[in-house]
């Protein structure tokens, strides 16, 4: 009975104890998992960030889109103000012949006041008015106020063309007689002086043709846009005659 009993005690004292191998990472986290449930703050933490970590981010995104869109819509404002106190008008240059037909136009704010087709575009027009002489009375008095509107002020062209519709006044030689203007040409001497060649026709009352001469003069301009509204109208691109002389060609 002993010998049984000690033989039983030495196999069992002989038996090697059996362990169990888990891989390491299953091993941690299932330590953490018990840690967690252990302890009721980081179960709570977890909780928290499951139920509600979704709902801040959400929030946050929505915040960040309703600022972007105010900023557009800012954005957007200040443009249309921006572009609702821009003038409206858009200025046209038009050419006309001597019988007032359009023969050259064009935007004005397409161009410079200094652009060269402008300048020879107006002497045009102003020798046209400066020597036609109309038996209508309303149209020869607008010619000449267009021509004193590009006549620059206290300037020696003011004196000359006075002096010129003083001594051969049109409404008198409109008793008698009329003159067309056809201007030939416009040459740039320098960049403020010109040379312009044109044809006078001498018609009767009746309208036959009496003569046609041939005449040529210098003249010299300055540009001063105008900022007031009355010299808008009457000389939008500020190019004024500030020196005339002219001869007729033998």
């Amino acid at each position: 009975m002993n010998i049984t009993t000690e033989h039983a005690q030495d196999h069992a004292v002989s038996t090697p104890a059996v362990k169990l191998d888990l891989p390491v990472s299953e091993s941690t986290s299932t330590r953490q998992t018990l840690r967690a449930d252990a302890s009721p703050y980081l179960a709570a933490r977890r909780a928290w960030d499951e139920r509600y970590g979704n709902l801040i981010t959400r929030a946050k995104n929505w915040r960040s889109a309703a600022f972007l869109a105010l900023f557009i819509a800012l954005a957007e404002t200040g443009g249309l103000i921006a572009l609702a106190m821009k003038p409206k008008v858009v200025p046209y240059v038009v050419a006309l012949d001597s019988l007032g037909r359009a023969v050259a136009s064009g935007r004005a704010d397409q161009s410079t006041p200094t652009d060269d087709k402008l300048k020879r575009a107006a002497l045009f027009r102003w020798v046209s008015d400066l020597r036609t002489v109309t038996t209508d009375g309303v149209a020869q008095r607008r010619a000449i106020d267009r021509v004193y509107a590009m006549i620059a002020s206290g300037s020696p062209a003011q004196v000359e063309v006075g002096d010129f519709y003083r001594n051969d006044p049109p409404s008198q030689r409109a008793q008698t007689k009329t003159t067309d203007v056809d201007v030939k040409a416009v040459f740039a001497t320098s960049d403020q002086s010109f040379q312009v060649e044109w044809t006078e026709t001498l018609r009767s009352i009746s309208g036959e043709v009496q003569a046609e001469e041939h005449w040529k003069g210098s003249f010299t301009i300055a540009v001063n846009p105008p900022s007031d509204e009355g010299l808008i109208r009457v000389n939008p691109l500020g190019i004024y005659v500030t020196n005339v002389s002219w001869s007729k060609v033998l």
